[in-house]
């Protein structure tokens, strides 16, 4: 399958993983689709029917797709905006970066989330405990060509004309809260941070929360998809069979292009895990590549 690539970049994108993801969700599925940790969007915006609810904790994601939503963000605008904020870029150099920075965190306005997103180091988002954006710039003052901004506008003109064909609820909320929501009609699609792995998310996360959302998932009449990992080279993932293995487990191997650490860029078994039985739904190899 074709898999559309969001505008917002991340630490973890699940790109690759969507055809993936699609063999698990029935054909005849038109309940609600349910994300607590939206992320990025790309599972939702390529797999969800025509009602979706996504959640996450971090407002400025939220802020984000909500101004697209609303039509307060449109391709035209982006390309003015990437266009002259490239150009001062390329000018100033890292200086004008930070200075785009400080503003963002001082007025918190989506435009600059997505600049920062596309020219911090690595594509990653991450906040510090007074929850200011703290990635380093990514040292390329060209940045912005006239075609990595196209890119970036034709992505955010995809995701506009989805909102406008769907129903689409984007929430900034816990994620106990959006699971709670669910109906036995729905999926739920859980893509937490990676415990032991993952230091990044907006709030933290921790084994305690691992158990909260294990209960929290056990609790629902939905039926879930989990995203976490299994194993890699290095070590295993102690808390699937902690609290998961009563599930029923898929695994796939995937490779993560992004991150701050040699050692988190390298092949990982990935686990699905689900409440359902997946065994009557076609699950081959995807043949799409990872950007």
């Amino acid at each position: 399958m074709k898999v559309n690539i969001p505008p917002i970049k991340s630490q973890g994108i699940k790109t690759k993983l969507v055809p993936w993801l699609k063999h698990l969700v029935p054909v005849d599925f038109d309940g609600v689709w349910i994300e607590p940790f939206m992320g990025t969007g790309v599972v939702a915006f390529n797999l969800a029917p025509q009602q979706a609810v996504l959640c996450d904790t971090n407002p400025h994601l939220i802020n984000f797709y909500n101004a697209i939503s609303e039509g307060e963000i449109i391709p035209e605008v982006v390309r003015h905006f990437l266009n002259n904020e490239g150009a001062k870029l390329l000018e100033k150099g890292e200086s004008y970066y930070y200075e785009v920075r400080a503003r963002f965190n001082h007025e918190h306005k989506p435009l600059d989330f997505l600049f920062l997103n596309r020219a911090g180091f690595n594509g990653m988002i991450r906040f510090n405990k007074k929850g200011e954006f703290n990635i380093p710039f990514c040292r390329k003052p060209q940045r912005f060509a006239q075609a990595y901004v196209t890119k970036i506008v034709n992505q955010v003109d995809y995701v506009a004309k989805l909102f406008k064909r769907k129903d689409f609820v984007f929430k900034c909320q816990d994620f106990k809260e959006t699971i709670k929501a669910g109906t036995e009609e729905d999926i739920i699609y859980c893509d937490p941070p990676y415990i032991d792995r993952h230091v990044d998310y907006y709030n933290g996360w921790n084994k305690e929360h691992e158990e909260v959302l294990f209960h929290a998932l056990s609790q629902s009449p939905s039926r879930f998809i989990l995203s976490t990992w299994h194993h890699n080279d290095y070590r295993e993932n102690e808390y699937i069979n902690t609290f998961w293995n009563k599930f029923n487990i898929l695994t796939r191997e995937h490779f993560y292009h992004v991150g701050a650490r040699e050692k988190n860029r390298n092949p990982m078994i990935e686990a699905f895990v689900t409440n359902y039985d997946v065994s009557l739904y076609e699950f081959d190899e995807p043949k799409t590549q990872e950007k």
